[in-house]
Parts: C-alpha cells; structure tokens; sequence
C-alpha cells in the first residue's frame, strides 16, 4: 500500500481538480502534478518550503508575471537554471475556485507542449511491398 500523500500535496491536487484530475509522482525530490500523462504543475522547494509551480509557455508567461508568479529557478552545477513554471499567485491557493483560471492556463500551455513534441517525433513509416523491394534491390 503506497505512504499517504503530505497534506500540502493533496491541498495542490484538490486545488486543481476543477480543472482535471490530477495524479502526484515523486520527481527529483518534488512531486509533478499531471493529468493523462500531462504534467501541469509541479511542487518544489527552493529553501523558501514546499511551493506550487504551474506551467507556463510564451502564451500564458506574462499573465503569470502581472500576477506576481515567480519563475521557477534551480541551480544546477552553480548557475541558475530555469524552467517553464511559475509560482501560482499567493490567493489562488486559498481555494479550487480561484486556483480554476491559473490551473486552465497551466493545461493550456502543457497541451501546447504536447502538441509541439508531437509534432517533432517522427512517424513510424508504414511498411509496403514496394518498399521491402526496394530495400532487398538495394541490398543485393
């Protein structure tokens, strides 16, 4: 039977229900927060305690800023690296109702992520006979 979740990761979770149920996974001493394979969110403490950091793209970046979101900001081998999050703003942690548009705005831009990557993946061609044939002309 897996350990409880903390208070504070089931809190986040509740506060994103509204938009999409949630799913949190251990990652790299935090928790991501992701709904059908999509991380929306992810949970991390910077040496401020446990803080709530929703996904952010080009479309949705300067909304967060006007609202005080802070980017999500690591060092990595002593500089400071950053990712795609930010703090979601302090009253939408009071409550679902509040959290709801910061949370859309979090889907929005992970669904754009997905949809760039796939984009970028290559398709598995499809195998037809005259292909084969080619390829056993080619190797002869």
């Amino acid at each position: 039977m897996p350990a409880p979740l903390p208070e504070f990761v089931r809190h986040c979770l509740d506060l994103l229900a509204p938009v999409a149920p949630c799913v949190a996974r251990r990652m790299f001493g935090g928790w991501g927060l992701s709904t059908d394979g999509l991380t929306l969110a992810i949970i991390a403490d910077l040496g401020e305690g446990e803080r709530l950091w929703l996904k952010t793209d080009a479309t949705t970046v300067a909304t967060f800023e006007a609202a005080g979101g802070q980017p999500f900001v690591y060092l990595a081998k002593g500089k400071p690296m950053t990712m795609g999050y930010r703090s979601a703003p302090e009253d939408a942690m009071e409550s679902p109702a509040l959290m709801r548009p910061w949370a859309g705005l979090a889907l929005d831009a992970a669904l754009r992520a997905h949809a760039v990557k796939a984009a970028k993946t290559p398709q598995p061609r499809k195998k037809t006979q005259n292909s084969s044939k080619q390829l056993n002309y080619i190797n002869r």
